[in-house]
C-alpha cells in the first residue's frame, strides 16, 4: 500500500516542530551547510553559480539568506504557517520570498523556473520522489541543478518510512520520510528526466556517527 499522506495532519506536525525551535535559531545569521554537523562538508558551491534558486522545505531560511547575500534571487516554500511566519520575519530583509504551501501543489501551480532547486533535510526527504522529482525537472532552467541532503537509509529499510511526532504520546500526528540507497536515488533521478545524477554518503566527523546522504543532479540542456 502506498504512503497515505494527510497534509493537514502533516502541517500540524510541522507547526508543532516550528513552535519548538528556539528563537535564537531563527534569529541567527545566514548559515549554509548540507550536513547535521557544524563546519563539516561542502557548502553552497554544490549549486554552481545560480542566478535564482528555490529551497523546498526551507525551514528557518538561514540557507536562503546565505544565497541572497551572494546575489542569488531566492524563493522558499514550506508547509508550516508557523515556520513561514517566523522565517519571513527574519529573512525578509534579505529580499527572499517564502510561500506557505505543500510542495507538490506549489510546483504544479507555478510557472516560475529556477537555475537551482535544493533541499537540506527538507521536502525531498518527506515527499514521494516519483511525484516530486518530475515536477522539479520541469521547473529547472536548462542545465539547472537539483541538490539535496538528508540522513542515509537504515540498511534494509527502504521506501516510505512512517514517522510519528516526537514522544510517541499525544495526538497521532505523523508523516513519511523516503529513504533509498544512493544507487536507487540515481535511478529515480534519471527516470525523472535528469541528464546526470550523483549520490554519496558523507561520513560524519566522528567515527560511528550518522553520516549524510548528499545528492546532486543536472537537468538537460547547456
Amino acid at each position: 500500500m502506498p504512503a497515505q499522506h494527510d497534509i493537514e495532519s502533516e502541517r500540524e506536525l510541522w507547526d508543532a516542530y516550528a513552535g519548538g525551535i528556539k528563537e535564537d535559531v531563527f534569529d541567527g545569521g545566514p548559515v549554509f551547510r548540507w550536513t547535521q554537523y557544524a563546519d563539516h562538508g561542502p557548502g553552497p558551491e554544490l549549486l554552481g553559480s545560480p542566478a535564482s534558486a528555490l529551497e523546498i522545505g526551507c525551514g528557518t531560511g538561514r540557507a536562503m539568506a546565505t544565497l541572497a547575500e551572494q546575489g542569488v534571487k531566492v524563493t522558499g516554500v514550506d508547509l508550516s504557517p508557523v515556520m513561514v511566519e517566523k522565517a519571513s520575519e527574519r529573512r525578509g530583509p534579505y529580499g527572499v520570498q517564502i510561500h506557505c504551501a505543500e510542495v507538490l501543489d506549489y510546483l504544479r501551480g507555478t510557472d516560475e523556473t529556477w537555475d537551482a532547486v535544493y533541499s537540506v533535510f527538507g521536502a525531498v526527504w518527506f515527499t514521494d520522489p516519483l511525484k516530486l522529482l518530475p515536477l522539479i525537472t520541469a521547473r529547472l532552467n536548462p542545465g539547472g541543478v537539483l541538490a539535496f541532503s538528508h540522513p542515509p537509509a537504515i540498511p534494509g529499510a527502504y521506501g516510505p518510512q512512517g514517522m510519528y511526532k516526537g514522544g510517541f504520546a499525544g495526538k497521532a500526528l505523523y508523516t513519511y520520510r523516503y529513504s533509498y540507497t544512493p544507487r536507487r536515488w540515481v535511478g529515480l533521478l534519471r527516470r525523472s528526466g535528469f541528464e546526470s545524477a550523483e549520490a554519496r554518503v558523507l561520513d560524519a566527523p566522528a567515527e560511528g556517527h550518522i553520516g549524510t546522504l548528499i545528492v546532486t543532479a543536472r537537468a538537460p540542456g547547456a
